[in-house]
């Protein structure tokens, strides 16, 4: 069966970003972590490859060691949806501080409150109230 599934690919702080998801986004979880060892490709100890759940959708997540001429894009974000405004409120100044806000909290319509912000990985979130 084919299946797929988001991988995110970080430069050396995948395990800070999956410990920041866990303690900031309910339903969050690492559940694997492979590391480099010594006299492997990675530098010793970092993420070959990491298994998680990020508010109940399993995610992969990696430190690569190759360095690139690209990172994350708002372009690709996760759609985070919350009980009330409060949630909403919290995860969306938790994941902006020391990224940044595209779009402040507020009603734009099509939603009773929204907000998108990039977080100090560069990932991309949508916080939405339906």
């Amino acid at each position: 069966m084919t299946d797929a599934t988001p991988f995110l690919m970080f430069e050396g702080r995948a395990e800070e970003a999956l410990d920041f998801y866990v303690a900031t986004i309910p339903d969050s979880r690492t559940e694997h972590i492979d590391r480099y060892g010594a006299g492997e490709p990675g530098p010793e100890g970092s993420v070959r490859l990491a298994r998680a759940v990020v508010a109940g959708l399993p995610i992969l997540a990696s430190d690569s060691f190759v360095r690139h001429g690209f990172t994350f894009t708002p372009s690709i974000s996760f759609m985070l949806g919350c009980k009330d405004e409060d949630e909403l409120d919290s995860l969306a100044a938790a994941l902006a501080e020391g990224g940044g806000v595209l779009m402040a909290p507020g009603n734009y319509g099509f939603s009773r409150k929204f907000a998108w912000v990039n977080d100090r990985f560069g990932v991309s979130w949508q916080v939405n109230l339906p």
